[in-house]
């Protein structure tokens, strides 16, 4: 996933200033972790408090299609701060409630008021482009006092990038403020020509209102309550009905939408509360992150730095939850096959086959600034898409669809066997097509990722050991599919690519030394002698031979690999090893599951469910249970939990999901669509579960509930339900 473009910020030399897409750390890190709310093309980022108060690298606001539509956003009572009680997010991700009191100060009157007497409650929540808020206000105290309340507020249009850390020589226009009785709206006109607007409208009409703050003076009598009603619309002209009855109408609206993009998945219940707690908020995080694009639904990559529809994170994303609802992998297949491109354009590094690997709609990427308007720079996506495909057709026994998808899959493997393929070697490589574009173009696409044993930076074309196992998983897959779709001939020459790639794989990437498989071939076809979690994704695709997968496992799950809480991206042993980098020493929980899910393929229960349960017990030290993009890669130490990264986003859709594609792994858990059942190939429990109870199993014949508890040193099933012709197989 791209980081952003950082240039000198300082006159003193900057080693970083030259590295491209570098995400930079604010100069201070905020005590909490930010709360975020999201809803389509809009999310907000706010304190614990629900202030929005932007500084350089910081990510707070208000933003719609990559730009920040407001800035800051303060409360105050008096000339004080209110006292932070609690701030909350429903389970749903709805709304953020944030309960505050007033300090000791004097009120309007200058009467005293001791702490605690006044409590604010501020309610926010995201609805079609516009932040509701309500701020409700009560006194406790036993007599009345006149208070004034002020709400600062400020829009600088910033795109995303530029808040990221990237700088601009020129900027647009930012307009005078339009302030009427109720309502300012605050403009800028962007070098793209276009004009983007900030309305901000209050209920009641504030006692003063000007270009930069509402200030309303409340008389409250004893135990009286008041309400401020605000309302943050994005691009829009004025709604027709007051903000109070735009804010209940709104948050009914949507809740009832999460709840109905809920309602498609599986149902997860365990014997453990805590486990419990970071499923429902995987599955909540999921579909909040869930935007409805032209051709359905997919996933958002996370929040706040990549908040738009990302090839790589969304097929991934989509093959973690298959099993949970296949209809995400329905939409993704949808979208990134209609953006799947036609042409050669260097400028989007894009080749005719070739997936999205990002869309951008801000500012900076309409205007070339940045290259991620419509950007096809990542190497693994385009094998991702066909591997998704094959998966899906297993899931759902879907054949019409795949069927509307052939010629993109065809046109998916083309580019692989052509432009993938630079030097005709039987590997797929990449490289850059211009210097905006990304150095590297897997998942660790740090400008320092991939290396050398003696940390030289490789130097391109350059072949991923995982991205060779995404070709031979795509051509598996893609075999599968023609046969189902008529073409025998096609799934032949298919199936004898794979078990070619395999042989070469194998003579290539597999290093006796190392008892692993290599980091990658640069373009010289030297192997970058690297124990690298990626490894793993041999196993997660089936590419490794059957006797490589358990020096693989016990290579990724030995102390210089396994942190305590989960499987860091290089070993402690290499040169680069850095437990605080993006790529280099740090844990993902996308790639941890990704890494189970091939243990558990190749019958490595015990090792699967080791990293299970380091995750999980990371999840415990977590503020929400929220899995992270990553944390940082120190090993475990008794009674503390991990090291968190400073500007990881959080909710990540391809960590949100780990801990459900986590159980996935260790339950062995499959679907056969022509045996018309749900298997458990070889299944474990980790240690903190005894009983798992999974409800609304679905294949195209019927629906199911099953419990698997622990038996012994064994696990058994027991149907609770059925409806339709559906059954259940364990294999041991």
């Amino acid at each position: 996933m791209a980081a952003i473009p950082a240039e000198k910020h300082r006159a003193a030399p900057d080693p970083i200033a030259d590295v491209p897409y570098y995400i930079q750390a604010p100069e201070s890190m905020p005590e909490r972790r930010p709360r975020t709310l999201k809803h389509g093309d809009t999310f907000a980022v706010f304190d614990h408090s629900g202030n929005v108060q932007s500084r350089r690298g910081h990510s707070e606001g208000v933003f719609h299609c990559d730009t920040r539509y407001l800035s800051h956003l303060t409360v105050t009572i008096g000339d004080a701060v209110p006292l932070l009680l609690s701030s909350s997010l429903r389970d749903d991700n709805a709304t953020l409630t944030c309960d505050l009191a007033n300090p000791d100060f004097r009120d309007s009157d200058d009467l005293p008021l001791r702490q605690d007497l006044i409590h604010i409650r501020r309610s926010k929540f995201l609805w079609q482009a516009t932040c509701f808020e309500r701020i409700a206000v009560r006194n406790f105290d036993d007599r009345r006092h006149r208070l004034r309340f002020t709400l600062e507020f400020a829009a600088d249009f910033a795109d995303l990038f530029e808040v990221r850390g990237s700088p601009r020589p020129r900027r647009g226009t930012l307009h005078p403020a339009v302030v009427q009785a109720d309502t300012v709206v605050l403009a800028y006109t962007g070098l793209d020509d276009t004009r983007r607007e900030t309305r901000l409208r209050f209920q009641p009409a504030p006692t003063r209102l000007d270009p930069e703050a509402a200030v309303f003076d409340l008389d409250l009598d004893a135990r009286e309550n008041a309400a401020i009603f605000i309302e943050i619309r994005c691009d829009a002209g004025a709604a027709e009905r007051a903000p109070r009855e735009l804010f209940g109408r709104s948050l009914r609206h949507a809740r009832h939408a999460l709840r109905h993009a809920c309602s498609r998945a599986a149902a997860v219940q365990t014997s453990n509360e805590i486990f419990n707690e970071a499923a429902r908020r995987a599955v909540s995080d999921l579909y909040m992150l869930m935007t409805d694009l032209p051709q359905g639904p997919v996933p958002y990559a996370g929040i706040p730095w990549f908040s738009t529809l990302f090839g790589r994170d969304s097929l991934l994303t989509a093959l973690q939850t298959l099993w949970l609802d296949p209809a995400i992998a329905c939409g993704v297949l949808a979208n990134l096959a209609a953006l799947q491109a036609t042409e050669y354009d260097p400028a989007a590094d894009a080749e005719p086959g070739k997936i999205l690997h990002e869309a951008r709609h801000g500012e900076m990427a309409i205007l070339g600034e940045v290259p991620f308007r419509r950007y096809y720079g990542s190497v693994d996506a385009t094998p991702l898409f066909v591997m998704l495909a094959g998966a899906y057709l297993d899931r759902t026994d879907d054949v019409a669809l795949l069927r509307r998808y052939w010629p993109h899959i065809e046109a998916a493997l083309a580019w692989i066997d052509k432009d993938g393929d630079r030097d005709g070697d039987g590997f797929v490589e990449y490289g850059r097509k211009t210097p905006t574009g990304l150095a590297n173009q897997g998942w660790k696409d740090s400008h320092d990722a991939i290396f050398h044993a003696d940390g030289a930076l490789a130097e391109g074309p350059i072949a991923l050991v995982e991205v060779q196992a995404y070709v031979y998983g795509a051509r598996r897959a893609a075999a599968a599919i023609g046969r189902r779709l008529g073409h025998a001939a096609r799934a032949a020459v298919l199936e004898a690519q794979a078990e070619t790639l395999r042989r070469q794989f194998d003579a290539a990437f597999w290093d006796p030394e190392l008892n692993t498989y290599v980091l990658a071939l640069d373009g010289a076809k030297r192997p970058c002698r690297v124990r690298a979690s990626n490894a793993g994704h041999a196993l997660f695709t089936g590419i490794a031979l059957p006797e490589r997968a358990r020096p693989v496992a016990e290579a990724l799950t030995g102390s210089a690999m396994f942190s305590g809480w989960g499987i860091r991206t290089v070993a402690t042993s290499e040169r680069r090893y850095n437990p605080m980098s993006y790529h280099n020493g740090s844990v993902w929980p996308h790639d941890n599951a990704l890494i189970a899910l091939g243990f558990a393929r190749y019958g490595l229960a015990t090792e699967a469910a080791r990293v299970f349960q380091g995750l999980f017990d990371a999840s415990i030290y977590i503020e929400l249970r929220r899995l992270p993009e990553l944390f940082c890669g120190f090993s475990r130490e008794r009674r503390q939990g991990p090291t968190f990264y400073p500007v990881a986003c959080s909710p990540q859709a391809w960590a949100a999901v780990a801990p459900l594609c986590l159980l996935q792994a260790c339950l062995g858990l499959g679907f056969d669509t022509a045996d018309r059942s749900v298997t458990f190939n070889r299944p474990t429990l980790p240690p903190f579960l005894d009983e798992v109870v999974l409800r609304g199993l679905t294949l195209p014949t019927g629906v199911i509930d099953i419990m698997v508890q622990r038996a012994g040193e064994e696990v058994a099933l027991h149907v609770l339900s059925r409806r339709g012709e559906i059954g259940v197989v364990m294999r041991s």
